[in-house]
């Protein structure tokens, strides 16, 4: 079943205006290129049930002010599958997007690759794959809503494929359609939900608050933006001086910083101070939330996504407190290459005892994700600041720091180990944690004047 909305009235729902485009019409073979017997026939009949030429409906709309490429399948025009003259209104949309550097918001419904037209529609995904590289290429942002039912090649490209990924509630999707999965499946991994608890969405947005949701995408996506500069944390001021007693003399002393490593590694456990989500609702305006790794995996202890602050566009990762697990370092490595191609700076908030060392997360590749974290944070051309407002336990927490642009609060504290698990190593009996922490010379302001970071906030 689909949902039985037309594109032009989903495009209609969600543009305050619509110019439609058409690409340059070739002509078909009689019955399509497998001179399949009755495909004329069949595509005249979609063509008078729908008054639609083919199964896609592109141009440009707007939307709150912001301009942006618009396409929509129409899934009444038979199923809204992909085949040859579809392929040339896809890449037409995709190229319109990239020489007008505006974003490109897919309202994908289809069932798939054109039977009637075989390998010559299942060809068509190149050319979507193509075009979808050279986007990225342009760092012009892709926004698809799933609707339903989005599978096959549509999915596989089309939606699969976009910087950002919202679906509407119970809409079907997934690679294999109804018909051809095997008769044993889950049907809940083949819905919107399913693939949101797999991290394969970003959001499940209901139809009633669509147009609202990607108003909010627009304003942080879609509009020129001046180059970025490297940028402190708020409040934060570059250290004039530094010194093992406390915080730069460039501005006045923060809360009182601890005594000792272990009141340092007691200040960073309390669950008291603030935490993740306290600091990124202080700080942004808006927040538009990017979750799971396209592998299979979310980490609730992540928090991802795009923030707007005085209406500028920052992508944020924040670690809530909780050993980070292999999703959750996949899903920053993620948004940060997404805020990389976008021209995005990167804001991260470190807060962790460490990354999951569990036999899950050996399985699921811990050693490869956070190595694929190092390397986002490394190969960033965009600035990215880390603020250390917690934990910093070892490698887990050092994944997501900035080099030479990370700063600390005075409840934070980075350590090559936690100090019990240091007296451990060391065969030292545990009340001597409070020993070996102070050894460790964790505390913000010894990491200030190791260099680890710089400055105290």
């Amino acid at each position: 079943m689909s949902d039985g909305v037309t594109a032009r009235a989903v495009i209609s729902s969600v543009t305050d205006g619509f110019t439609e485009h058409t690409p340059p019409w070739r002509p078909i073979p009689p019955d399509g290129p497998l001179s399949w017997e009755g495909y004329d026939a069949s595509r005249a009949r979609a063509a008078a049930r729908t008054g639609e030429e083919e199964s896609v409906v592109y141009g440009v709309g707007s939307l709150g002010g912001r301009a942006f490429v618009v396409l929509a399948f129409e899934f009444g025009f038979l199923g809204g599958s992909l085949g040859e003259r579809t392929g040339d209104r896809l890449e037409a949309a995709y190229r319109l997007a990239r020489e007008r550097r505006v974003p490109l918001v897919s309202l994908v419904a289809t069932g798939g690759s054109r039977m009637q037209e075989g390998m010559v529609a299942l060809t068509q995904l190149q050319r979507v794959a193509r075009a979808s590289v050279l986007l990225r290429e342009a760092g012009v942002a892709h926004i698809a809503v799933l609707r339903d039912p989005t599978t096959g090649g549509g999915w596989a490209t089309v939606g699969a494929g976009a910087d950002v990924i919202l679906a509407l509630p119970g809409a079907q999707v997934g690679f294999a359609g109804s018909r051809v999965r095997p008769p044993d499946a889950d049907p809940a991994a083949y819905t919107a939900e399913g693939q949101l608890a797999a991290g394969h969405v970003d959001a499940v947005v209901p139809a009633d608050g669509l147009r609202g949701t990607l108003a909010r995408w627009l304003a942080a996506l879609g509009g020129p933006r001046p180059a970025p500069e490297p940028a402190p944390p708020p409040e934060a001021r570059a250290p004039a001086a530094p010194s093992a007693a406390g915080p730069s003399a460039a501005g006045p002393a923060p809360a009182s910083l601890p005594e000792s490593g272990w009141e340092a590694v007691r200040r960073a456990r309390d669950p008291r101070r603030p935490r993740a989500r306290a600091y990124l609702d202080a700080y942004f305006a808006d927040r538009l939330p990017l979750s799971g790794d396209r592998c299979g995996g979310t980490d609730p202890g992540l928090l991802c996504g795009i923030g707007v602050r005085d209406g500028r566009a920052i992508a944020y990762v924040a670690q809530c407190g909780t050993a980070t697990r292999p999703a959750g370092y996949r899903t920053a490595a993620r948004v940060i290459r997404l805020a990389d191609r976008l021209g995005l700076p990167v804001l991260t908030l470190v807060d962790t005892p460490g990354a999951a060392n569990d036999a899950e997360a050996e399985r699921a590749g811990a050693g490869a994700a956070i190595a694929e974290a190092f390397a986002a944070v490394a190969s960033a051309r965009v600035p990215v600041t880390t603020l250390l407002i917690g934990e910093g336990g070892s490698g887990g927490a050092l994944a997501l720091a900035a080099p030479d642009n990370t700063w600390a609060t005075p409840d934070g504290y980075f350590s090559v180990i936690a100090p019990e698990l240091a007296a451990a190593i060391l065969k030292r009996p545990r009340d001597q944690a409070p020993r070996t922490a102070e050894q460790l010379r964790l505390r913000p302001q010894d990491l200030v004047e190791l260099g680890v970071v710089r400055g105290i906030v």
